[in-house]
């Protein structure tokens, strides 16, 4: 099998010669303790380690670009401009206007001290701009040529196919969009519709050349004690958008679309699964002890997921690694399920840890 009819095997409930390994990325730190550790070895790209013998090629990369071809981000008009730099931090003003501190001392939650988006109509009308999908600088020039040549390579194909709580959280922040919420249903649903209707847009002539194999959608809406908003929101609000947004992908040759939620989501998977969404990700361990088989036991068994591998656990060894990666084999061997580590990896794990985890991982299920 290739890695493109493997991926979709496995999530189709049918017979694999293997199961795909991945991961989802290291920590800036991590990054460069395996540069060091491979002598300068290793290939990088945007951060993330493209390959390492044994992996299947990486599909996170080319989606946040869609395969290099659509700029799915803001495109602001203002000159980024540093406002202070200290021996800790520095404080930059970027594209769109939002002021952001960075730590110097490592890697760290960035602090926004003045967000580019306010929970009023006339900075929603401001800013959405930035939010353009007939902007002509979306689509890369010859987006199209190089779309034929994709269509030819051996992996899986993913784009992100949407966001419609985790970008506008992003430029508004978590408080302001929760009051948000309550203070202006209306406009925020408004916000919601638009974000749907902007990747739709988007994407159309993409899909009409390219079957892709997954659609992702950022949310990152839930927390350690679960999700941010409530579950009556999420069926007011968010669920048509899903209904809409995920039929509209089914109905253009996207196979699966998967929902990136980060946290303890699990109240909201069957709302997911109601409206059309087929994988679950990343089923966080080290956080709040996500586990595919009492998610299954509880929403159903025909649930897809991704993740559920705990990340922490590969830094402890090989016994850990083998007992860990074994104890999530029963649902692997149903199917519909991808193991991977839950988010990206620490520092305290090695080059020779990792590259134990894919000896052990093909070993278990190979």
């Amino acid at each position: 099998m290739n890695e493109r009819e493997r991926f979709r095997a496995l999530f189709n409930y049918e017979p694999v010669d293997r199961i795909p390994l991945y991961y989802f990325g290291t920590w800036k730190e991590t990054k460069e303790r395996w540069i060091r550790e491979s002598s300068g070895a290793l290939t990088f790209e945007h951060g993330i380690i493209t390959h390492i013998p044994g992996m299947d090629t990486d599909w996170e990369v080319p989606m946040w670009t869609c395969q290099g071809l659509v700029n799915t981000g803001v495109i602001g008009d203002k000159t980024p401009e540093v406002l202070e730099e200290t021996d800790d931090h520095i404080i930059i003003s970027d594209h769109v206007g939002e002021h952001a501190m960075f730590s110097k001392r490592g890697t760290s939650m960035t602090h926004v001290i003045k967000h580019a988006l306010e929970p009023t109509r006339e900075s929603w009308e401001n800013f959405k701009k930035y939010f353009d999908p007939y902007d002509p600088r979306r689509l890369v020039e010859g987006w199209e040529v190089k779309a034929q040549e994709i269509l030819k390579e051996d992996r899986v194909l993913s784009f992100l196919g949407g966001s419609l709580y985790g970008s506008i959280r992003n430029w508004m922040g978590l408080e302001a969009i929760s009051y948000l919420m309550y203070d202006d249903p209306d406009l925020h649903r408004e916000m919601t519709e638009y974000m749907a209707d902007f990747y739709m847009i988007l994407m159309k002539p993409v899909l009409e050349v390219i079957p892709f194999d997954m659609a992702y959608i950022f949310e990152d809406c839930c927390g350690v004690n679960g999700p941010l908003f409530s579950p009556h929101i999420f069926e007011e609000v968010y669920a048509p958008q899903y209904e809409r947004i995920v039929s509209f992908y089914k109905q253009n040759n996207v196979t699966f679309v998967l929902v990136d939620s980060d946290g303890k989501s699990d109240t909201f998977i069957p709302l997911w699964a109601k409206s059309g969404v087929d994988i679950m990700f990343p089923v966080e361990v080290g956080t709040w002890g996500g586990n595919v088989a009492d998610l299954r036991n509880k929403y159903g068994e025909n649930l897809r997921f991704m993740g559920g591998v705990n990340k922490y656990v590969i830094a402890k060894g090989e016994d850990s690694i083998r007992e860990h990666l074994l104890s999530l084999k029963p649902e692997v061997d149903k199917g519909g399920y991808l193991p991977l580590p839950d988010h990206r990896l620490t520092p305290d794990t090695s080059l020779k840890m990792f590259k134990d985890y894919i000896r052990i991982f093909h070993e278990i299920f190979g």
